[in-house]
């Protein structure tokens, strides 16, 4: 497998080369989102690889991968849902909602549909809380939310995901 630095040479000395060198800890973000963008997570040989570009320790790469929810460091399915259950949106019944909606799906919280097509999460504030249940789905091509959910809603939304080719 290449590594980051050797598929990507030109992207990551342009990411270093906006910051000072004595800042290029300031480039581990932007290094952590291509690695992802590569692998749909972030391995740990991408982990200990940014770690030894930006000379920090790969525990404090993963410190970061471990703190951000749109960083993952094991793959899952092409569409991430990550429920927010934080107590505003347990109030509004998102725990109800992550339980039911995994029954439905035949997983449980943290687990990949059979498919591979579908993981559902649980997270901590999507700074929707009025809005609850609500939840987030990073795909291929980015992140969409979705507020005010029923189970309902969210299942008609993964057959969409299923019907295409």
């Amino acid at each position: 497998m290449n590594t980051l630095l050797e598929k990507y040479t030109d992207e990551v000395q342009t990411i270093l080369a906006k910051y000072p060198p004595d800042q290029k800890r300031s480039a581990l973000m932007p290094l952590l989102y291509l690695a992802q963008r590569e692998y749909g997570y972030i391995s740990k040989q991408a982990m200990n690889e940014i770690g030894e570009i930006l000379d920090i320790t790969a525990t404090e790469v993963a410190s970061v991968v471990g703190f951000y929810t749109l960083y993952h460091d094991q793959p899952a399915g092409k569409y991430r849902i990550q429920v927010c259950t934080d107590l505003p949106c347990a109030l509004r019944g998102s725990e109800e909602f992550l339980k039911q909606l995994c029954e439905n799906l035949g997983i449980q919280p943290g687990e990949t549909t059979a498919d591979g097509l579908v993981t559902v999460e649980e997270v901590t504030c999507l700074a929707a809380c009025d809005r609850s249940p609500v939840f987030q789905v990073q795909t291929p091509d980015g992140l969409v939310y979705h507020e005010n959910q029923s189970v309902e809603n969210a299942m008609k939304l993964i057959r969409t995901w299923q019907s295409k080719p």
